[in-house]
C-alpha cells in the first residue's frame, strides 16, 4: 500500500527541518544539525538524541534512506552515515511546504482584513 504525502501532514517541526536540510544534498547527522542551526539563526537546535531518533523514524516512514555514496576518503570519516531523501520524502516535503505557504497566505489575508491598532 502506497502512503500519500498528505497522510503524514502536518509534519513535526524537527521532521520538517531534517527533510529540508536534505532537499539540496546528502548529509551526515552533524551536517544536518549545523545546517538547521544556521538556517534558523540558532533558534532551532537538534540535539543528538532528538536528531538520531528523528533520523530513525524518518527512515522507518520511508522518507529518508542511508546513502551508499561517500566523499573522497581524505574528506570523510568512516563513522559517518549519510542520508538522502526518498521519492516519498520529496513528495512529503513539497506537500508540507505547500501547506505552510497556504497558512502564511491565510495569516496575511487575515491581517489585511483586520488591521491591528497601533500600540501607544
Amino acid at each position: 500500500m502506497l502512503t500519500s504525502p498528505e497522510s503524514l501532514l502536518p509534519l513535526k517541526p524537527h521532521w520538517f527541518h531534517v527533510l529540508l536540510s536534505l532537499a539540496g544534498q546528502e548529509q551526515h547527522g552533524y551536517g544536518i544539525m549545523q545546517e538547521v542551526l544556521d538556517r534558523t539563526g540558532g533558534k532551532v537546535r537538534l540535539w543528538p538524541a532528538t536528531l538520531y531518533g528523528t533520523l530513525k523514524r524518518l527512515m522507518e516512514a520511508d522518507l529518508i534512506e542511508e546513502s551508499a555514496s561517500r566523499p573522497a576518503a581524505g574528506q570523510d570519516d568512516a563513522r559517518r552515515r549519510y542520508y538522502r531523501l526518498t521519492r516519498l520524502g520529496r513528495r512529503v516535503l513539497a506537500a508540507e511546504s505547500a501547506r505552510l505557504e497556504k497558512l502564511v497566505r491565510v495569516i496575511h489575508a487575515m491581517r489585511g482584513a483586520h488591521p491591528r491598532k497601533a500600540e501607544a
